[in-house]
């Protein structure tokens, strides 16, 4: 029987195994920069969204019965930040219609039709912003007025945008942001099963950062 002595012992090296491990793996243990939630402190420039840390989910209320939910992944996207005066800071993305992931093989290749986002004519959907409105009581949150076009029809969006933190993370600087947004479908033209499948759509963006050198 291991006395409680041997047990710190063993669970001591294990941890210190598991740890040089972890690091001869490609260092999953790293140190990391204290991030700011000061938006004032942020560094300004030109970012690019980092794909594998950036999507957007969608969601439906379906037949009355759930809030179906899915994504849209590697979505690519640049943020103009300008700390200084924030309003003339700019946002563009660009979202592949064919990267929709709703969790079913079937609803995915039914959305490529013409019922929905008919990707042969309009493979994707683009974002490009046309105001920055930071709330005058909260400083890291803002609202995004732009113009979303979505099977060749271009409708203004609002999103509403709150600033999670930036600073150096696993070697590059990056700055972290959400968005909620609702637009109606029928305004692109998407109109297949409505009104069972609702007319709104909630969106949920969120996105890392990454500034270009």
């Amino acid at each position: 029987m291991r006395t409680p002595f041997a047990k710190y012992a063993v669970a001591r090296y294990a941890i210190a195994g598991a740890l040089a491990l972890s690091l001869a793996a490609g260092g999953a243990v790293v140190a990391q920069a204290a991030l700011t939630k000061n938006p004032a402190e942020v560094t300004a420039g030109d970012y690019d969204l980092e794909s594998s840390h950036g999507k957007i989910t969608w969601s439906v209320n379906h037949f009355g019965l759930s809030t179906y939910t899915g994504q849209f992944v590697n979505v690519k996207a640049e943020l103009k930040l300008n700390t200084a005066n924030p309003s003339a800071s700019t946002l563009t993305a660009t979202i592949p219609l064919t990267d929709v992931a709703p969790n079913d093989d079937r609803l995915k290749a039914h959305l490529q039709t013409a019922d929905f986002f008919d990707t042969a004519n309009h493979p994707t959907a683009t974002f490009v912003s046309r105001s920055v409105t930071v709330d005058s009581d909260d400083a890291n949150e803002a609202t995004v007025v732009g113009d979303l076009t979505l099977r060749g029809v271009t409708k203004p969006v609002t999103i509403e945008v709150e600033f999670n933190g930036a600073g150096t993370v696993m070697g590059a600087y990056k700055a972290g942001f959400d968005g909620e947004a609702t637009i109606k479908r029928s305004d692109f033209g998407i109109n297949y099963a409505l009104p069972a499948v609702s007319d709104e759509v909630k969106l949920h963006i969120e996105g890392e950062f990454v500034i270009q050198k």
